[in-house]
C-alpha cells in the first residue's frame, strides 16, 4: 500500500464513508467538493492508500485576498500599502477518524504548503490563510508557525517567507 495525495476524482475516490467528527468537513467532502472543483471555486486534494480509493484525508486550496491592516504589524509594515493583497486560502483540512494519530494531518499540511509554494512562483501570494474551527485545530496550526490575525484569533496566516524557510530546512 502506498499513500498518495491526488486531485479529487469524484468518480474514482470513495468519499461516502469519510468521517472526521466535524460535520461541516464531512458534508463538504461527501457532497460539495466535486462541485467546487468543477466550478473552480477550490482545488480539492485527497489522501488515499493505493490501491484502495477510500479518502483518508483531504484539503482545499483557493485564491484569497487579505486585508493588510488585519495582519501582525511586523509583517504588514514590509508589505506594499495596498488595502488588500493576494493570498492563498487553505480552506479545509481533515483526516478521517480511523486515521488520526498517524501524522496524516501534518502530511496533508506539508503537501498543501508545497503546492502553495510552487503555485506562488507563478501567481503571487503573500501568505497561506486558514480558519481554525476549534481550539485543537488552532493549536495544530500554531505548532507549524501560523500567526493569528489581530481581530480574529481563529483566523491564521503563514507568510511566504516562512513557507520558503520550512522547505529550505527539509
Amino acid at each position: 500500500m502506498v499513500l498518495k495525495i491526488n486531485l479529487l476524482e469524484s468518480r474514482t475516490h470513495i468519499r461516502s464513508n469519510f468521517c472526521c467528527g466535524e460535520e461541516s468537513l464531512d458534508t463538504y467532502i461527501r457532497q460539495q467538493a466535486s462541485q467546487d472543483l468543477k466550478n473552480r471555486v477550490s482545488t480539492v486534494f485527497v489522501l488515499i492508500d493505493e490501491p484502495k480509493m477510500d479518502v483518508l484525508g483531504y484539503y482545499t486550496l483557493s485564491s484569497y485576498t487579505v486585508n493588510v491592516a488585519a495582519l501582525e504589524e511586523n509583517f504588514a509594515k514590509r508589505l506594499p500599502r495596498y488595502p488588500a493583497l493576494p493570498a492563498t486560502l487553505l480552506g479545509r483540512l481533515a483526516v478521517d477518524n480511523e486515521q488520526k494519530g498517524k501524522g496524516l494531518g501534518e502530511l496533508l499540511l506539508i503537501n498543501a504548503l508545497q503546492k502553495y509554494l510552487d503555485a506562488a512562483m507563478q501567481v503571487a501570494s503573500i501568505a497561506v490563510i486558514v480558519k481554525a474551527l476549534n481550539d485543537k485545530a488552532l493549536s495544530f496550526y500554531i505548532k507549524y508557525g501560523f500567526k493569528q490575525f489581530n481581530e480574529e484569533p481563529m483566523k491564521l496566516y503563514l507568510p511566504m517567507k516562512s513557507v520558503e524557510e520550512l522547505f529550505q530546512n527539509r
